[in-house]
């Protein structure tokens, strides 16, 4: 795992080095570069395989091809032995060194051969093309931009800002932020800056650039064609080679344990592959928050697969950790979530370099609520249209919960949104600008700036054109096209990065993936349960009650934050001057959010991280000043 950096089209050294430095904590054990003319690429290295012999740059033999990565080839030994059986040399053990010499064989289809976590820069030095790519579900992240016909990238925003790429705001992006708690690839907050979109490549030659899509994601209908009993067979056959193939390591690792499915069958995966010691972790909260805790159910997966377990309690210390997370994303960023990443991150980074974690099973196997709410919603739409717009004006009445869940405020948003179409219905619940308020929560110079275009078009394309016609189905390809990229891994790439864990996630290799989406909804929907094909698959792996205990997910309990602990911290932070000086929002929006809260009618719980989030982005990596 590393931090890589560079640029083309003049030569800078002081600026390179200013870009490396920029990325010491995704890469503690080393540091790399290559300058000429033309081209300078940097790295820093968090050295996982051949640890001693891995350093990069790394070149072919005729030093003609040169690279730099950050991530893991988790093929790379039968890619090896393949390009010596070519007639190739190598120089390391490094999944790195594959890279170059694939390039020779295939150019840029190099990548149609990975598999694996990856974002690259290679240089070709007799064709004067420099080739970025990025991994197919957006496991590792990659920023670019393009400023008078010179190109520059890095893993991160810091890096080309430390270059002096100028950091203006994009308004249009800010927009999506407050809508969707992060901002969707490829913008990101700053308007000449952008992300590599995941399946893509980017060829930059004589001032050029070009995009390329070399992987899409879409249904196997082989897949789909499985009986059961072979299906389910075929399914574990994929999870074991997944997690076999992510265990390869030349260094301690370890797990994020919830006690969720998840992370329970990466465990449970990993015991059927070895008999040696496995390290597992997790977080919970005091006995005043006991509705979030996942500790009983962590202990005895740990428990029934002999695994070292470690626990850690959390804390509200919000004042000091929130700017640590949101300096670590350099953009807004307002998934709670990210708290008991960070925090998890910090408790394996004692133990471990590498941890594997479950993110992509509830968007590849049907976890999360709202994919019911689709199903539910073609049986509720044959309802009388007068009833459900009645149901509709009842529902404001439902006073909503501060526990985790939150069953009143989902059961509420379902019906408010009852009598929409299946995809404004989606967009309804991944959204987040209150009906009450829609775009009139913005202030008139910033509607201005930011454009009449609605942030959730592109969500809506998606839906809309994903060539199976379920609903529930259509969600979750979305989902595995924007939440889980631009959210969940941008989340645990930038929360483990902070503290130099690299964190690997099974669930998201692209043939597991694959083949899960090819599942039609009716198996992982039977009887109307969340995730049923993956319980069925794992009856033999796991507890029967822990596979069917309600979902819980990775959360913190900010809502009664806000209204104890954080409370001061809101109003200071949310305060009508600070408000007022951005000019983002009006404040009787932010009043009206408090109000709400604080009175129990209502968990505005995001919304009110949402602008926390952003206030503090702008102080910490704006302004550069304390919180």
């Amino acid at each position: 795992m590393c931090g890589i950096c560079g640029f083309a089209g003049f030569r800078d050294d002081e600026r390179l080095s200013r870009m490396i430095t920029s990325l010491v904590h995704r890469g503690p054990d080393d540091e790399g570069r290559h300058v000429e003319e033309a081209v300078s690429l940097g790295m820093r290295r968090l050295s996982v395989i051949d640890v001693a012999g891995g350093r990069q740059p790394i070149w072919n033999e005729t030093r003609t091809v040169c690279v730099v990565m950050n991530g893991e080839i988790y093929n790379f030994q039968e890619l090896r032995d393949r390009l010596i059986a070519q007639g190739h040399r190598f120089e390391t053990k490094s999944d790195t060194e594959v890279l170059v010499h694939l390039y020779e064989e295939h150019g840029d289809a190099c990548v149609e051969h990975l598999r694996g976590m990856f974002a690259f820069a290679i240089w070709d030095r007799e064709q004067q093309v420099l080739l970025l790519a990025r991994d197919r579900l957006g496991i590792k992240p990659l920023f670019y931009a393009l400023q008078d016909g010179r190109l520059w990238f890095a893993s991160e925003i810091k890096a080309l800002l430390a270059g002096g790429m100028p950091g203006t705001l994009d308004a249009q992006a800010l927009k999506q932020f407050l809508t969707f708690l992060y901002v969707p690839s490829p913008s990101t907050i700053y308007e000449r800056i952008r992300q590599l979109s995941p399946g893509h490549t980017l060829t930059f030659a004589r001032g050029r650039l070009s995009l390329r899509r070399y992987w899409t994601l879409k249904p196997d209908p082989e897949v789909a064609a499985l009986d059961g009993e072979e299906a389910e067979e075929r399914l574990l056959a994929h999870l074991k080679e997944a997690v076999r193939l992510h265990l390869v390591s030349d260094v301690p690792l370890g797990v994020f344990l919830s006690g969720g499915i998840d992370s329970s069958t990466v465990v449970a995966m990993m015991r059927a592959l070895s008999g040696g010691p496995i390290r597992t972790f997790t977080i919970g909260y005091g006995p005043e928050d006991e509705s979030y805790n996942e500790l009983t159910y962590a202990r005895e997966v740990a428990n029934r697969f002999g695994t070292v377990h470690h626990e850690e309690i959390v804390k509200p210390d919000a004042v000091d950790l929130l700017p640590r997370i949101i300096r670590a994303f350099d953009e807004p960023f307002a998934d709670s979530s990210a708290i008991p990443n960070y925090l998890i991150s910090q408790v394996a980074r004692r133990s471990v370099t590498v941890a594997l974690a479950g993110h992509g099973g509830d968007e590849l196997f049907g976890g999360y609520p709202r994919y019911l709410g689709q199903q539910f919603g073609a049986s509720y739409d044959r309802l009388p249209a007068g009833l459900r717009r009645g149901l509709a004006a009842a529902s404001r009445w439902i006073p909503e919960s501060a526990q985790s869940g939150n069953w009143p405020g989902r059961v509420r948003r379902f019906l408010q949104a009852g009598g929409s179409p299946p995809d404004e219905r989606y967009l309804r619940w991944v959204t987040f600008l209150p009906q009450e308020w829609g775009e009139n929560l913005f202030t008139p110079e910033f509607q201005t700036l930011a454009g009449g275009e609605k942030p959730e078009t592109a969500y809506r394309r998606l839906y809309r054109e994903w060539p199976v016609s379920d609903p529930a189905e259509r969600a979750m390809a979305v989902d595995l096209q924007t939440y889980l990229p631009d959210d969940l891994l941008a989340m645990g790439d930038r929360m483990s990065m902070a503290h130099s864990l690299e964190v690997r996630v099974p669930f998201c290799d692209h043939v597991l993936a694959q083949f899960a989406i090819g599942l039609p909804a009716h198996e992982r929907f039977r009887h109307r349960r969340l995730k049923s094909f993956l319980k069925r698959t794992l009856r033999m792996s796991l507890p029967e009650h822990l596979l069917h205990r309600p979902k819980q997910g990775f959360m913190v309990p900010l809502a009664r934050w806000f209204n104890h602990d954080l409370k001061a911290m809101v109003r200071e932070l949310l305060s009508e001057e600070a408000v007022g000086r951005r000019g983002y929002v009006r404040y009787p929006y932010v009043r009206w959010l408090l109000a709400e809260h604080e009175s129990g009618r209502r968990n505005c719980t995001d919304q009110i991280f949402a602008l926390l989030a952003l206030e503090i982005w702008q102080r910490t990596c704006v302004e550069g000043r304390p919180v």
